[in-house]
């Protein structure tokens, strides 16, 4: 049974979740508890997978949030020809941020390893590349959180570029290290069915589904991997957001917190 504090937090889960037909792992940040006491704004800031092959309804029900932007880390390769229809409904960027190291053969590489081990540390390595290598994608991003946009931001499974994308911009906001973890690790809840779905192909394949999970999920040392680099090499959160990527915290704040 879960415990009052628990099933509070449950509730708050449950009420960033946005459920869609066709697009999964679409969340809110509005009502974390953020700077000096302050919370999110509901409906301004939406994270979440490719929302690309959304129907008809999905389209109408996104469309009520007023959208600014859509900014997708996706690279070229990870797009479809299916999506025409909502790149016409909605002012959809590309930020594409590269995921070389996550091609078929490296994947495959890994899987025929034979170690869960091996695929959590590759997945900690290329946590360690978000905050040195992407710093002008993510450095645009969170200048579109400056200019107060209304937006929705996504990769592939809304879970390693989206989920460090909302580490930086909850940072900037001022919410606690340990809720930013809690909230990168809902990917899991939330994209359990398709994970279960591709886990399944991989047993028919007669591959083991523990090599698998640990590229498909979220694991709280991921994250940690990136932030400790940040603490490490740019002398923490606050300094690399003003000093490394020259963003203005306190407009961003402004912007976003009730």
């Amino acid at each position: 049974m879960l415990s009052s504090s628990d099933a509070q937090a449950q509730g708050m889960q449950d009420d960033r979740h946005i459920s869609f037909e066709a697009i999964r792992n679409i969340r809110d940040l509005g009502g974390y508890l953020a700077a000096g006491g302050r919370r999110i704004v509901p409906g301004r800031l939406l994270r979440g997978a490719n929302p690309g092959m959304a129907s008809a309804a999905d389209i109408d029900k996104l469309k009520s949030y007023r959208l600014d932007v859509v900014l997708d880390f996706r690279t070229e390769a990870e797009k479809h020809s299916a999506e025409t229809a909502f790149a016409s409904s909605f002012n959809w960027i590309a930020e594409p941020v590269m995921v070389g190291n996550l091609s078929q053969e490296v994947m495959l590489t890994l899987l025929q390893s034979g170690s869960p081990e091996n695929g959590r540390q590759f997945m900690i390595d290329f946590y360690r590349t978000f905050p040195v290598r992407y710093q002008p994608q993510f450095r645009r991003f969170l200048k579109l959180a400056e200019q107060n946009n209304t937006m929705l931001y996504h990769c592939t499974a809304g879970k390693d570029r989206t989920g460090f994308a909302s580490a930086l911009l909850m940072a900037a906001l001022g919410v606690d290290r340990a809720a930013i973890i809690d909230n990168y690790l809902e990917s899991n809840r939330y994209n359990a069915t398709a994970n279960a779905q591709v886990l399944a192909k991989l047993f028919k394949a007669e591959l083991a589904p523990e090599l698998i999970a640990p590229l498909l999920t979220v694991e709280a040392p991921y994250m940690e991997a990136s932030l400790a680099l940040i603490d490490e090499e740019y002398g923490g959160m606050d300094q690399y957001l003003r000093q490394v990527l020259d963003i203005d915290v306190e407009r961003i704040r402004h912007n976003y917190l009730e």
